[in-house]
């Protein structure tokens, strides 16, 4: 859509508001409304002002001045707004230069692109993340000098079977037992359909919803594939219908990784295949229907595993999930079928074009134009260096007797583990200039400062449980 056609489109639909989105660096989507007379062509070129300095990991406050760029292919019109408003997805740019900002994660998406293209390797990255998330009705906590705590409940969840509901009807949750039950033992399967409804209405391609394996309220809502930048948009978009849904409807969503204690958690698993001239460069004849060039994709990403954890499983919270006996990857091996490995091949179907490779470890907490992208670039240095990943270990994981796994490697179990790794581990992704040595050590500096070091000098609720009497 070119901007004389954007233009058109808010007198066609009567639009009051346009809404610029952007993310920061962490991952949190940002937004500044403008009235839509404001709106003109030069805006597409010329781009609007705000102040970088206000965002968490951007820029100085003598270099506060930035750029947002309207990207037009990328709207949609907002559900949620009370006004007609017409959301649009912004490139980053310095006013000085007019160069794309190299801190703006989207930009990162783009240059990754860019860099496979040169390589000649493929033309085209799909990417389908398949996202689970919680659904609660009711969330607090607080952290002070004197105190800590967390308390979620969920009108589902199987703790609620005796609480006093005037009646209680039952047709609560099992725990670990919540993976496709029908309703009404499913209690959000309207809000997940209303979900998936909006969804559509917003441009986006919808293939399931159903509750996912925890009880209290874990959902899921499949979408297709798209190309790397529009795969991520698309994360953006999902995640912002999903909590936006949820709180019209008097709930709250969350993509935080473990958010219960001895229940599964919430993965995002990344579907992933390169392509050239419209062929499926995944497809082959060797082990699960894989091509040479995929094994050797394969082979990339688990040699940058661990490294890679720092963008994909970026929170202090993320490392509670990868934790045994929950479904989540424990070990960097792939294997046909087996959910218990760091990459699955799906065998849904047997056609060329499905073939593709699905990376377990992620998490809805992450950023998601870093990790598409970081995972793009383990993928094409595994292919350029040829890196073979060895034979698959499709044996159940959890059921291995310790001589077996001694010499299969795990991903870290902590956050700053993850970015030692990425401090040691990074070359990879500076190729083409994807990433840069800035944006790397912004993002070490930033989680290791406001996550890593805030979280391990507070005190746990847990431990006064283990050592008050001491």
């Amino acid at each position: 859509m070119t901007p004389r056609e954007v233009l058109a489109l808010l007198r066609e639909k009567e639009v009051k508001a346009v809404d610029l989105r952007f993310m920061d660096f962490p991952g949190l989507w940002k937004h500044v409304t403008i009235p839509a007379e404001a709106l003109d062509e030069h805006s597409f070129e010329d781009g609007i002002g705000f102040d970088g300095s206000s965002l968490r990991g951007w820029q100085k406050i003598n270099e506060a001045d930035m750029l947002l760029v309207p990207q037009p292919d990328t709207l949609f019109l907002d559900p949620f707004r009370q006004d007609v408003t017409l959301a649009m997805i912004c490139n980053i740019q310095d006013p000085s230069t007019r160069e794309d900002y190299p801190k703006d994660p989207r930009n990162v998406a783009r240059k990754a692109i860019s860099y496979m293209k040169y390589s000649g390797i493929a033309d085209a990255a799909n990417f389908g993340p398949s996202m689970e998330f919680f659904v609660f009705d009711d969330v607090k906590f607080d952290q002070t000098t004197h105190s800590a705590f967390y308390y979620v409940d969920s009108n589902e969840a199987a703790w609620n079977t005796g609480r006093d509901e005037r009646p209680n009807l039952g047709y609560k949750v099992p725990y670990r037992q919540g993976y496709f039950p029908c309703p009404p033992t499913d209690h959000l399967h309207d809000l997940r359909s209303e979900m998936m409804r909006v969804m559509l209405d917003c441009g986006m391609t919808v293939e399931s919803h159903h509750h996912e394996k925890a009880t209290a309220g874990q959902c899921a809502i499949d979408v297709r594939y798209a190309d790397l930048v529009q795969s991520a948009d698309a994360v953006l978009k999902y995640k912002y219908i999903v909590k936006n849904v949820a709180h019209r409807r008097g709930k709250t969503a969350t993509f935080m990784p473990k958010p219960l204690f001895d229940e599964y958690g919430c993965g995002m698993h990344v579907h992933g295949s390169l392509w050239k001239n419209g062929n499926n460069l995944f497809a082959g004849s060797g082990a699960s229907g894989l091509s040479e060039l995929a094994e050797y994709a394969i082979g990339g990403i688990l040699r940058h595993a661990r490294a890679l954890c720092a963008i994909t499983n970026p929170t202090t919270n993320s490392y509670k999930r990868l934790v045994p006996g929950f479904e989540a990857p424990t070990r960097l091996a792939y294997s046909q079928r087996n959910r218990s490995a760091a990459i699955r091949i799906p065998v849904y179907s047997s056609r060329p074009r499905s073939r593709r490779i699905e990376y377990r470890l992620p998490d809805g907490s992450a950023n998601p134009y870093l990790a598409f992208s970081a995972i793009l670039m383990a993928m094409l240095d595994g292919i350029i260096n040829k890196i073979h990943p060895g034979p698959p270990l499709d044996k159940d994981i959890y059921d291995l007797p310790a001589e077996e796994l001694k010499d299969v490697p795990t991903p870290p179990t902590h956050l700053d583990e993850a970015l030692k790794a990425l401090e040691k581990d990074h070359d990879f992704l500076l190729k083409g200039d994807v990433f840069t040595d800035d944006v790397i050590e912004t993002w070490v500096q930033y989680k290791r400062k406001e996550e890593v070091e805030a979280i391990r000098l507070r005190p746990h609720p847990y431990e006064f449980a283990l050592y008050f009497d001491s």
